[in-house]
């Protein structure tokens, strides 16, 4: 499974775990039918799961004028998907995380999502390199 594919398919689960109270492996067995798994989408949909306050968190850290549960379901999911690449996934680079999850967010909300999404992602990064830059002297 190519990795867009992943995060499309982890976005749909994810979003699944939002509106029912069901265990992630059971969400990914359920929306993959017979379909094979994928180590990279177990990934994604297990690494959001076990990390979500941590994602949020940071998440919150970078919105202006808005708040986590007044964000859309759609772009609050693709948000905690990027920001886990982009915190937990150093093999990803973090430009892939950001354009990955923005055509996301054009395909299953619309264009103004993008870019919300591009401005927050961009946000958590610009931040995270500072923090880089002052650890690594």
């Amino acid at each position: 499974m190519k990795r867009t594919t992943a995060r499309e398919k982890a976005m749909q689960i994810l979003f699944q775990l939002e509106i029912n109270d069901i265990d992630p492996v059971q969400a990914i067995d359920n929306h993959l039918g017979e379909e094979k798994s994928d180590k990279f989408l177990l990934m994604l949909v297990l690494g959001v799961e076990e990390n979500k306050e941590r994602i949020d968190n940071v998440i919150i850290q970078h919105l202006e004028n808005w708040t986590i549960d007044r964000i859309a379901s759609v772009e609050r999911t693709v948000l905690r998907i990027a920001t886990y690449e982009i915190i937990f996934v150093d093999s990803i680079p973090e430009s892939v995380s950001i354009n990955e999850g923005v055509e996301l967010a054009k395909k299953y909300a619309d264009e103004k999502s993008g870019k919300f999404v591009n401005g927050v992602l961009s946000k958590i990064i610009a931040e995270k390199d500072v923090v880089d830059d002052s650890s690594n002297h």
